[in-house]
């Protein structure tokens, strides 16, 4: 009897213990979720966006004249004409390009031929003006001797004072008709040396030997060479640009930010610059642009940008590593209080037209409908429905529901 005994408890006690194991893996277990605590302490709305670094005074040094300029860079050279991006200028000392005159076009065979058909026509206009030289001086020559014997005769009274006065008309009109002739002499002249100047090609035309010749350009301001726009020997057009030059510790920060985000930011709102390789730099808006632009996204989308102008607070030495055209990230606070009750944005969550968090009581989740003020990227202000030191669910998925038992999720 005792035997059955025992085999009857020994059956109850296994029987009991499987009904238990079964109920205890059949019972809901607590969510494990991530929580964190509303607290109270400073806030800040801001914008972020790409932005470049620019030098705020650039000047551009551009050609005078028409010409060849010789080349600015050399490599493994170093004179007072060969300059390199990054070398130090001076205002009125330091050449910055020498210019010399360009070499004649090419010329066509119809061209060729019409010049020389100028050359022979000036020839002989040459010789036609030289021609009429030779017969004014004989003409003169006549009438200085006419002259002569008129004088002589009107000492004894024999010709008229008529006479006399025609024959030195005749000798000064005829020494200003020779004076007139050698002139236009001269003028033929110089049109058949113009006439082979332009005969002159570029296989026949050599380099100057006169340095007054060239043209030396000289810097206009003191700073350092930030671009040069034609490093290699060219015939440039009067105006082109030639060399960029500026001071690189006069820098700023231009950020084009969409319009619906730059009519929230004014003139002084400060400034957080990151993402350039450095400790973060402070600064402040110093301009919003009032007109706006189109640009178009990486993503093919037109979007509204305006250029906003910020300044470096801190000092040079903060940011000196930077230099014009570099990326920055910009943050331009927009709103800020020292003292609001927040929560993360990850707890948020909709409920209707209403926002809501999970908040904790008694193990078990519960809804609490919440009213949203300022919110960034990591943080939203509650304007009401949370009390300071309330814990709320992070990242709440579907199975955290009003009542379901929650556990924080151990970390690590």
């Amino acid at each position: 009897m005792q035997e059955i005994w025992l085999k009857r408890a020994i059956s109850v006690i296994l029987i009991g213990a499987a009904i238990a194991g079964i109920v205890w893996f059949a019972w809901p277990q607590p969510v494990a979720v991530d929580l964190a605590t509303a607290s109270s302490g400073p806030m800040e709305v801001s914008v972020e966006e790409e932005a470049k670094t620019r030098v705020r005074h650039i000047y551009t040094v551009s050609a005078p004249v028409a010409g060849k300029v010789l080349r600015i860079s050399q490599p493994g050279e170093s004179h007072e004409t060969s300059h390199h991006i990054g070398d130090q200028l001076t205002a009125g000392e330091t050449i910055v390009a020498v210019m010399q005159p360009m070499a004649p076009n090419f010329l066509d065979v119809r061209s060729r031929e019409e010049l020389q058909a100028a050359v022979g026509a000036t020839e002989a206009a040459v010789k036609l003006a030289e021609a009429e030289v030779r017969r004014i001086e004989a003409a003169l020559e006549f009438s200085r001797d006419d002259l002569k014997r008129a004088q002589t005769l009107a000492r004894t009274d024999t010709i008229s004072a008529k006479a006399l006065d025609k024959a030195k008309l005749d000798v000064a009109t005829n020494e200003a008709a020779l004076a007139s002739m050698k002139a236009q002499a001269d003028v033929r002249r110089s049109e058949r040396a113009m006439a082979n100047a332009r005969l002159i090609d570029p296989a026949s035309a050599t380099a100057p030997e006169n340095p007054g010749c060239c043209i030396q350009i000289r810097t206009p301001v003191t700073g350092r060479v930030l671009r040069i726009i034609q490093e290699s020997e060219a015939s440039v057009a009067a105006g082109a640009p030639l060399i960029d030059i500026g001071d690189p510790l006069d820098l700023e920060v231009v950020a084009e930010l969409l319009s619906t985000d730059a009519v929230q930011v004014k003139a002084g709102a400060p400034v957080r610059i990151d993402g350039w390789g450095g400790p973060p730099v402070r600064g402040r808006v110093t301009r919003v642009d009032p007109a706006g632009f189109v640009k178009v996204s990486a993503l093919g989308i037109e979007e509204q940008r305006v250029r906003t102008v910020i300044d470096f607070i801190d000092p040079p030495a903060a940011w000196s590593q930077l230099g014009h055209e570099f990326r920055v990230i910009v943050h331009v606070a927009i709103w800020s209080s020292e003292n609001v009750l927040t929560v993360p944005v990850s707890a948020l969550f909709r409920k209707g037209d209403d926002w809501a968090v999970f908040g904790l009581k008694d193990g078990r989740a519960h809804t609490i409908v919440v009213q949203i003020g300022h919110r960034n990227n990591r943080q939203a202000e509650v304007i009401s429905g949370l009390a300071a030191g309330e814990k709320v669910v992070l990242h709440p998925s579907d199975r955290v529901k009003d009542g379901v038992a929650v556990s924080e999720r151990e970390s690590g």
